[in-house]
C-alpha cells in the first residue's frame, strides 16, 4: 500500500517503475545533449569570426560590395521593370550614385579638412572645461583619476587632431585608404546588381528543390533587411544631419558643417556614433559659445533623436529592424572592438540578419506543429511559398 508522497515518487510507465532518479537522469541527458550543441554552435561561431579576422582585407571589399548592391538594388530593380537592360540599369544607377557622391567630397572635402585641426582643439579645450568645472563647487570632483583620464584624452586630441576630427570618417577613409580596395568595391557591387538575380536559380540547381527553396527565401529575406536597413539609415542620418546642422548654424557654433557631415555618417552606427557626435557638438559649443550654448546644442540633440526614435525609424523601419537596443548596443561594441569601425557599422546588419535567419527558423517550427497557416507567414519569393507548403504538410502528415 503507498501513501500519496510515495505516489509523487514513483510513477509507473509502460509497466515498469519510475522514480526520481529516472527523471533526474533523463533530465541530466537532456540537458547534456543541448549543452553540446550548443557549445559547437559556439565554437563554430567563434572559428568563423576567427577567420573573418584573419582574411579580413579580402572579405571586407566583397561585405561592402554586397551592402551597396542591397541599397542600390530597388533602384536598379526598377528600371530592369521598365525594360532597361541589366547592365545598362546597374550602370546608370552606380554611376549616378558615385557620381553624387564625388560631388560632395568636392563641396564638403575642403571644409572638412580645414575645419579639421579647429574641431579637435576646440573639443580638447572642452574636455579642459569639462574638468575645471568638475574640480569646482558644487561638485568638487578634483581626484587624481578625473584629471588623469581627462588628461589623457586631452593628449590624444591634441597629438591627433586630424584622426579624432575624423574620428567617424575612420570608417569611409578605410574603404577608400587604396584606389585598388575602391575598384575592387565598385565591380562587385556592379556584377551583384547585374547578375544577382541569378545567383538563386543557381543556388536552387546546385542544393536541389528542397533545400535551394530554403535557401532562396532565407537569403531573400536577408538581402531585403540589409536594403531596408541601409536605406532607413541614410534618411534618418539625413534627416539628423540637416536639424542639427541647421540648429548649430542658428546658434552659432563654429564648424557647424563639419559637425554635420560627422552627423551624417555617425548615423550608420546606430547609438554609438550618435553619442559620439553628439558629445562633440556640445564640447565645441561649450568652448565657443559658453554653456548656455552647450545646453541649447545638447537639448537639439536630445530633440532630434526622441523625433528619430518615435517618428522616423517606426515610420520608415519594417519589422524586420526591430532589434531591442540593448542587442545592437553589444553588436556595435563586439563589432568595434574586433573589426574597428567597420566592424561597428557592418553589426547592426549582421545581426539584423541573424534575427531574421532565426526569425524564418521559427515559422518553420510552427507550420510544422500546425500552429502557423502556409498562407499566414509573408514570404518574399515562391520558393518560400513552396517551402511553407512543404514544411506543413509535413508536419500534418508526421502527427496523422
Amino acid at each position: 500500500m503507498t501513501t500519496p508522497a510515495d505516489d509523487q515518487d514513483v510513477a509507473t510507465t509502460g509497466g515498469r517503475a519510475r522514480d526520481r532518479v529516472d527523471v533526474i537522469r533523463s533530465g541530466l541527458q537532456t540537458s547534456a545533449w543541448w549543452s553540446l550543441r550548443i557549445a559547437a554552435v559556439a565554437v563554430v561561431v567563434v572559428a568563423v569570426v576567427w577567420l573573418l579576422g584573419r582574411a579580413w582585407v579580402g572579405v571586407a571589399p566583397v561585405v561592402l560590395a554586397v551592402i551597396v548592391a542591397a541599397a542600390l538594388w530597388p533602384a536598379v530593380r526598377w528600371l530592369r521593370a521598365h525594360r532597361v537592360p541589366d547592365l545598362l540599369a546597374a550602370v546608370l544607377v552606380l554611376g549616378a550614385v558615385l557620381g553624387l557622391l564625388a560631388g560632395i567630397l568636392v563641396l564638403v572635402g575642403p571644409v572638412l579638412v580645414r575645419q579639421s585641426s579647429e574641431l579637435a582643439a576646440n573639443a580638447g579645450d572642452g574636455l579642459q572645461r569639462v574638468r575645471e568645472w568638475l574640480r569646482q563647487p558644487p561638485v568638487n570632483l578634483g581626484s587624481d583619476q578625473i584629471d588623469q583620464a581627462v588628461a589623457q584624452v586631452t593628449d590624444r586630441l591634441q597629438s591627433n587632431a586630424t584622426d579624432i576630427a575624423g574620428g567617424v570618417l575612420t570608417g569611409v577613409s578605410a574603404i577608400t585608404s587604396g584606389l585598388v580596395t575602391v575598384l575592387l568595391v565598385v565591380v562587385l557591387a556592379l556584377l551583384f546588381l547585374k547578375d544577382g538575380p541569378k545567383f538563386l536559380p543557381w543556388l536552387r540547381h546546385a542544393t536541389g528543390a528542397r533545400v535551394g527553396n530554403h535557401l532562396s527565401e532565407v537569403l531573400a529575406r536577408a538581402f531585403a533587411t540589409v536594403s531596408d536597413f541601409i536605406r532607413v539609415q541614410a534618411i534618418v542620418s539625413a534627416a539628423d544631419a540637416v536639424l542639427i546642422g541647421l540648429g548649430l548654424v542658428l546658434l552659432g557654433v563654429p564648424v557647424a558643417p563639419a559637425l554635420a557631415v560627422l552627423t551624417f555618417l555617425g548615423g550608420f552606427v546606430p547609438i554609438v556614433g550618435a553619442v559620439a557626435v553628439g558629445s562633440l557638438a556640445v564640447l565645441v559649443a561649450l568652448v565657443s559659445e559658453g554653456l548656455t550654448t552647450a545646453l541649447l546644442v545638447l537639448a537639439l540633440i536630445l530633440v532630434v533623436q526622441q523625433l528619430e526614435g518615435n517618428v522616423l525609424q517606426p515610420l520608415l523601419q519594417g519589422q524586420s529592424l526591430k532589434l531591442h537596443p540593448a542587442l545592437v548596443l553589444i553588436a556595435v561594441t563586439t563589432g568595434g572592438s574586433l573589426f574597428g569601425i567597420a566592424g561597428a557599422f557592418l553589426a547592426v546588419p549582421v545581426v539584423a540578419v541573424a534575427a531574421t535567419i532565426l526569425r524564418y527558423g521559427d515559422e518553420q517550427i510552427a507550420l510544422r506543429l500546425d500552429q502557423t497557416r502556409p498562407e499566414e507567414v509573408d514570404t518574399v519569393t515562391t520558393e518560400g511559398e513552396a517551402a511553407a507548403q512543404q514544411a506543413h504538410d509535413r508536419g500534418t502528415a508526421g502527427s496523422d
